[in-house]
């Protein structure tokens, strides 16, 4: 195997990612999970990537307190660069012994300073507590910009209020400071009435339109983002308002080389299973947002990625056209898919056909495997598997009413008759992108071998091209 994709640190996992770009190259600090028992506290750690491609990890940049320290774990946050040419580190503190008034840990915005992005000091003084009116237990992931028309710095808080609809409590606080020492609550920046809490918020420009990005902490997990005419709303909800699926969270971006590059996790799940609950950190994924003509945001994993996988190895499969008016029909490639690869497939379909996509990891005939399915009737890509979940050994006590792997569902533009679907793959991470409009990120535990291959239900599908490549000249 020639270098690896998706990257995580060898005693841990990656967590929330904070992506700085300086000079062309992107800081990926990120928060260091290591599952471990008794839990220790959550320092930031340091991966930087100079080409999108290699990323080389530095290891610890800014250590979690002592025991009795209100930042025993150093969470989210955000870093920006004074006039002066000095960096400012806003983070989370959290000490799991130290309650608020909520009867839960507190949650304070933390400050450290640098002059060279590596070692930091700490300033525990400047560390302020939830303004009035707000949970102390949920103030944390600090955003912080500066609004060049009013000359001030302000600062986006994940917050909720202390009174109202238990699960609808979360807003987007805001603070504002002349020097980024002193803050001073504001009025809400953003006040939707719709979640338990909107995580990780950032703010960015690109063209005409202002983005506001969070993380759904509620109904759903996913990174969702709105768009406005200013950075003070109002705020649009686009048709398609998600960066990628459940898998993919708390991602945050950065302007890298007039790009925007954003950095999320791939959740792991418990046992390595497919059926295992998703857990809190993962593995590294980076996405690149490009602008519609209507503004809005189309994800892909970047093209230094894709074009890293070089050299083209045999499906064993040839172009086809796979005609089922009414029934089932796919065709299986002869070789054995790579453990990490990409495949492309170019699809043209007739109208009305219901259902038609790729088959991963499959068995010769097509029958065990993961299925990658399009769905024009009802707008969506979904990730779905064959055996699916038993709940016991009687003939129906098979997940047959589940029309997909829960949770892995994207809505997708398939209006038009010629798609194209690509599929990252290292070991049990998987990222499919779909026309470089769409992205699924999942995790592919059960089903470690098989072949590929294509599929069609209730129409008629040409497979135009099926290519698998690996990475030949990367180390």
């Amino acid at each position: 195997m020639h270098g690896r994709v998706f990257f995580q640190p060898h005693d841990g996992w990656v967590g929330d990612v904070i992506p700085y770009a300086r000079d062309g190259e992107l800081n990926l600090f990120y928060l260091h999970e290591r599952r471990e028992v008794p839990k220790p506290g959550t320092p930031w750690s340091l991966a930087v990537t100079r080409d999108l491609l290699h990323v080389e990890d530095h290891g610890t940049a800014l250590p979690h307190g002592a025991d009795d320290d209100a930042d025993f774990n150093t969470y989210t946050g955000s870093v920006v660069r004074d006039a002066s040419g000095t960096y400012h580190l806003f983070y989370t503190g959290q000490n799991p012994a130290i309650l608020g008034s909520d009867g839960a840990p507190v949650q304070v915005v933390m400050h450290a300073t640098s002059g060279d992005l590596a070692s930091w000091t700490k300033h525990p003084e400047h560390a302020f507590g939830a303004a009035e009116g707000y949970e102390t237990a949920d103030w944390r992931d600090p955003f912080v910009f500066f609004d060049e028309r009013r000359g001030v710095w302000r600062m986006l808080i994940t917050a909720r209020h202390r009174h109202g609809p238990e699960r609808r409590r979360g807003v987007i606080a805001q603070c504002e400071s002349s020097d980024l020492v002193t803050w001073k609550a504001t009025t809400p920046f953003w006040d939707p009435h719709r979640y338990v809490a909107q995580e990780c918020p950032e703010l960015f420009a690109l063209g005409d339109w202002w983005y506001l990005v969070y993380s759904e902490f509620s109904d759903a997990f996913a990174t969702r983002y709105r768009m406005a005419r200013t950075p003070d709303g109002p705020w649009l909800a686009p048709e398609r308002d998600t960066v990628d699926g459940r898998a993919f969270y708390a991602a945050k971006s950065a302007a890298v080389g007039g790009r925007r590059i954003f950095a999320g996790w791939i959740a792991s799940r418990e046992g390595d299973t497919d059926d295992g609950a998703w857990q809190w950190a993962g593995t590294l994924s980076l996405l690149e947002a490009r602008q519609n003509p209507d503004g809005t945001l189309a994800f892909a994993p970047p093209a230094e990625i894709l074009d890293s996988f070089d050299r083209e190895t045999s499906a064993g499969l040839a172009p086809t056209i796979l005609a089922a008016p009414d029934g089932f029909r796919c065709a299986v490639g002869s070789e054995p898919l790579p453990e990490q690869c990409l495949l492309r497939a170019e699809f043209t379909v007739a109208p009305d056909t219901a259902e038609y996509g790729l088959l991963l990891r499959t068995s010769a005939d097509g029958d065990h495997g993961y299925v990658i399915r399009l769905e024009p009737r009802r707008g969506r890509m979904v990730l779905d598997r064959w055996p699916r979940r038993r709940t016991g050994q009687a003939q129906w006590q098979i997940s047959g009413d589940v029309p997909h792997m829960i949770e892995l569902e994207r809505p997708a533009d398939l209006s038009g008759l010629t798609h194209t679907l690509e599929v990252l793959i290292q070991e049990d991470v998987a990222v499919v992108a779909l026309d470089r409009q769409v992205c699924l990120s999942t995790r592919l535990y059960d089903l470690r071998t098989g072949r590929t291959g294509a599929f069609v239900s209730d129409g008629t599908a040409e497979l135009r091209g099926l290519s698998v490549h690996v990475r030949g000249g990367v180390s």
